[in-house]
């Protein structure tokens, strides 16, 4: 009670000028409604927040001062200043427990900051505790607050509250709770989509408030997804036939109308719910005709319900009654004298015109009124119904006065708009190519051809290139030599757009000399007269020049003598040294026509040849007999664009795991962590692999069995299972592959040994060859209704018919004494790199290689950065590999002493590096010879 007596104490100083605030808070306002220009308001402004600056750095401020500050604050704030050095305050003064205060508080907070700003933490637990207040007054403050500044990132902190105030005691606090519900729907639909069932309910809600608080997310509902509230249509038309009979208290009536804003919003989920449906049209049918009755057109709320009425009706299934109502609604809105009436009746009857053209006759002359109404926007808005209603048989008198009008403004952005329509309506309506041509596109292009599109033109010269289509050849000659008659009288003007002249010129260069009315001569003249005022252009320069020589073409072709005129010379002259090799390519090419006999030119440039079909061969077919003679002789079958780029967006980590990703898309998963590179003391010594890159191709010399076997029993191994080289190229093989054939590789140097290049061991050399790159639906349907199919079963046709592609999960056979197969070692240091189809890199290692080949020669240590960065170098012995297999095998397994001894005293690294060395000069794969032991060696 005590806080409603200084509210009331607030306002009463308020209803007084004062509204309790200083003199000095009311000089400011006063000084700066004074102010007479915005240089003198800065002033005065910039010194406010001088002073509010060291206000606000005074110790213990007085709360009335203080809430005066932030009231001044949001003053300067308000009129476009910055005052983020008093935000902290304002957040401070929603702590209050002042009721007064924290409303001040809240207040500024949501007027000054954003739901992205950094101070937006510091409150959200001020709302929590307020929202668990007994005082419904700050409950309210905290739910205004929540609505104007949590984010999608702070809604989990307070959602549950909110919740919970839906069954609150008071009406405005479950109102609010419904409106902050809402607002995370809006900014997190998935945070709040279990509580949607919450909407139901509220809007069986007994105060009429928060049920039209609860319409508003359902209209949003709905409007995602109309089938899912099909069971309310008939709740929703007993809440408006509930309101129409004013069963709401009276507070909710405005200008004696019912809550009309509550039927408003009803009408339009209405509409929603009755479009395409005849059974639900058929419930509102009853309401819908008591709202025509009822309503009153005399004031602005009655008129704007009976317009929402009449847009539901024609989104529903209407009934004839309806559509009468309707009917007469837009009669007495056009009859009446107010222009905003006016624009709602044609906009009301464009919309029903679409359900019953008939209606708009019976409105003629109220059409036309709008027609020539002053107000601009009125007769827009009319030409937007005409443009509706719309037939063959009124479409010479609607698209004059479209012209007429589009003559008369000088917004361009809306004479685009006019003028394009004015070409759609008489493409379709047209009641003649004769009145296409003469009336409407030569006045469109004449007044707006800068802003008609290209297109436009394009078609107007297929028209009459093509004529009348009834192979009326007298009626087609009658239409050409009409365009080229007017067209002539057009260049008179002294300033014509550029799309205008290039068909212009088009149209004089095909048949300006066709009917035999006008001389070569005098065209051309004509022409070069084009080209000379319009010399900056050089598009109409080129039209102008192309014309010309269809001219002379047809002048020579028809065994006539042809008199260059000293202008058209000139031209042309000018022409061949220009700048624009466009221009310079056509002078040329009008040079060279001109000294060609008749029957040459005749087969360049044939008369009236314009609309003759080309048959274009997209496929190039007349290319197979050399495309098979060159395959047969050896030559690579042709890879597509897009299979060449697939090749670049996958790796060969991800072919081995049978999932490519392309290299552009982010990885999240997390990276495997290494496993330790401890030594396991076992009696086996298989050799353990050591990655092969494409990129290493000197041959070494060959190393004779014995001396492998004796350095094998004594040797310590590095192992480096799961690395995988990362500079320079990686190359296509898989180093599991099983095949003992040594093919050629596709960059030129020896592939693995054991790789086999027709085998189907081999695995795919790159990624297009696994995966096909995913294309886009809506390609697909285009290329469908281009081709006649889809581009996926065209590309998958092409990559089936090069025999050197092998199919898709191709996996390497296991020799047959050992049937198990053996998975690759996981790729740690895959970085999602692209793959290469040729090794052009330099081995960044190569040259530390001829440094250590220097002391191997001398009898010194072995070579390091081979062992440690290279695949077993491909090269050609007479050794057999599983003889040499057996002999180490039995070596090591004779002497299980050594290694034992070995390994007790600490690895010796010299002389696994030696033996790492040796097993990559022989090119053996241990891995595909013998991959049990060499899968228990890595454990």
């Amino acid at each position: 009670m005590e806080q409603l007596k200084t509210i009331g104490r607030e306002l009463a100083m308020g209803s007084q000028g004062g509204f309790g605030q200083s003199k000095e808070f009311l000089d400011l306002v006063k000084s700066i409604g004074e102010a007479r220009s915005k240089a003198e308001e800065d002033r005065i402004v910039l010194s406010e927040i001088d002073i509010l600056k060291r206000k606000l750095l005074e110790p213990d401020i007085p709360k009335r001062k203080m809430k005066e500050y932030i009231i001044r604050l949001v003053y300067i704030e308000m009129l476009g200043h910055d005052a983020s050095f008093g935000y902290i305050h304002a957040v401070k003064m929603t702590h209050d427990d002042n009721l007064l205060l924290k409303r001040t508080g809240y207040l500024a907070v949501t007027l000054f900051l954003n739901e992205d700003h950094d101070l937006i933490i510091l409150i959200v637990n001020t709302i929590q505790k307020d929202l668990r207040s007994d005082n419904y007054l700050v409950v309210c403050a905290a739910l205004n607050a929540i609505c104007r500044l949590i984010n999608e990132e702070t809604i989990p902190a307070v959602l549950p509250q909110v919740v919970d105030l839906l069954n609150h005691h008071k009406e405005a606090v479950r109102k609010k709770a419904i409106m902050a519900l809402h607002r995370f729907h809006r900014k997190s639909p998935s945070s709040v989509s279990h509580l949607i069932s919450n909407f139901r309910k509220r809007l069986c809600d007994n105060d009429p408030g928060v049920m039209g608080a609860t319409l508003c997310p359902l209209f949003d509902l709905i409007t995602e997804d109309v089938a899912s509230y099909k069971d309310l249509v008939s709740s929703f038309v007993s809440i408006l036939k509930q309101v129409t009979e004013r069963r709401l208290p009276k507070s909710y009536d405005y200008h004696q109308m019912p809550a009309p804003f509550i039927q408003i919003k009803l009408l339009k989920i209405m509409a929603l719910l009755g479009s395409g449906d005849k059974s639900a049209s058929e419930i509102m049918y009853m309401v819908l005709g008591d709202l025509f009755r009822k309503c009153d057109s005399s004031t602005n709320i009655g008129n704007a319900i009976l317009y929402e009425c009449i847009r539901s009706i024609s989104c529903i299934i209407p009934s004839p009654k309806l559509l009468e109502a309707a009917a007469d609604a837009i009669s007495k809105f056009l009859k009446s004298d107010s222009h905003n009436l006016k624009y709602m009746g044609i906009d009301g009857l464009g919309r029903l015109i679409k359900i019953s053209p008939d209606i708009a006759e019976q409105h003629q002359l109220a059409v036309i009124d709008c027609l020539e109404d002053p107000d601009d926007t009125l007769k827009r808005k009319t030409f937007e119904l005409l443009y509706k209603m719309t037939k063959s048989s009124n479409v010479e008198v609607i698209v004059d006065r479209m012209i007429d009008y589009m003559i008369s403004i000088n917004d361009n952005h809306y004479k685009t708009e006019i003028a394009s329509r004015c070409v759609e309506l008489a493409e379709q309506f047209a009641p003649s190519n004769q009145w296409f041509i003469q009336v409407i596109m030569n006045k469109v292009f004449e007044h707006a051809g800068d802003l008609v599109n290209i297109k436009v033109a394009h078609n107007l010269m297929r028209l009459i290139a093509e004529g009348f289509g009834e192979d009326d050849d007298d009626a087609d000659s009658k239409l050409r030599l009409s365009a080229v008659e007017s067209y002539l009288q057009i260049m008179s003007e002294p300033k014509l757009p550029s799309l205008f002249l290039q068909v212009i010129s088009w149209v004089l260069g095909e048949y300006g000399t066709a009917d035999g009315k006008y001389s070569a001569s005098y065209i051309s003249g004509k022409l070069c007269d084009v080209a000379d005022a319009y010399s900056s252009d050089e598009t109409v320069k080129g039209y102008a020049v192309s014309a010309l020589m269809k001219i002379y073409a047809f002048e020579i072709a028809s065994g006539r003598k042809v008199d260059v005129l000293p202008e058209c010379q000139s031209l042309i002259e000018e022409l061949l040294a220009s700048h624009s090799t466009d221009l310079q390519q056509r002078a040329y090419e009008l040079q060279a026509l001109l000294a060609l006999d008749a029957r040459a030119v005749e087969s360049i440039l044939p008369l009236d040849a314009s609309c003759e079909d080309i048959e274009v061969d997209k496929d190039l077919s007349f290319l197979n007999g050399y495309i098979q003679q060159a395959i047969e002789s050896g030559a690579q079958p042709y890879i597509s664009e897009r299979e060449r780029s697939g090749m670049l967006e996958t790796t060969d980590y991800h072919s081995q795991d049978h999932h490519e990703v392309p290299s552009h898309a982010l990885r999240f998963e997390a990276y495997e962590r290494p496993k330790p590179s401890s030594l396991r003391t076992q009696a086996s010594t298989e050799l353990v692999p050591v990655p092969e890159p494409s990129y290493y191709s000197e041959a070494h010399q060959p190393i004779s069995t014995s001396s492998v076997s004796e350095r094998e029993s004594s040797e310590i191994k590095l192992r480096l299972d799961g690395v995988k080289q990362k500079w320079g190229r990686p190359s296509y093989q898989s180093s599991t592959s099983a095949s003992s054939t040594p093919p050629q590789a596709a960059n030129g140097t020896s592939s693995h040994p054991d790789v086999g290049v027709g085998s189907s061991s081999l695995k795919p050399r790159s990624s297009y060859e696994s995966k096909k790159p995913e294309i886009d639906p809506e390609k697909q349907r285009l290329a469908a209704s281009l081709f006649g199919g889809s581009s996926s079963s065209r590309s998958d046709r092409k990559s089936s018919s090069g025999g050197h592609k092998p199919a898709k999960g191709t996996a390497s056979k296991p020799p047959k004494e050992n049937p198990i197969p053996v998975q690759p070692p996981p790729d740690l240091l895959d970085f999602g790199e692209p793959t290469a189809t040729s090794v052009t890199a330099t081995d960044p290692f190569k040259e530390l290689e001829g440094l250590m080949d220097s002391s191997s020669q001398d009898g010194g240590s072995t070579d390091v950065m081979g062992v440690l960065y290279s695949d077993a170098a491909p090269v050609t012995t007479t050794t057999s590999v599983d003889s040499l297999l057996s002999e180490l095998s039995d070596s090591s397994k004779g002497n299980p002493g050594t290694y034992q001894s070995q390994t007790s005293k600490g690895p010796n690294s010299q002389e696994a590096l030696e033996k790492d060395a040796l097993v990559r000069q022989m090119g053996v794969n241990p891995t595909s010879q013998n991959p049990t032991l060499f899968k228990d060696l890595l454990g």
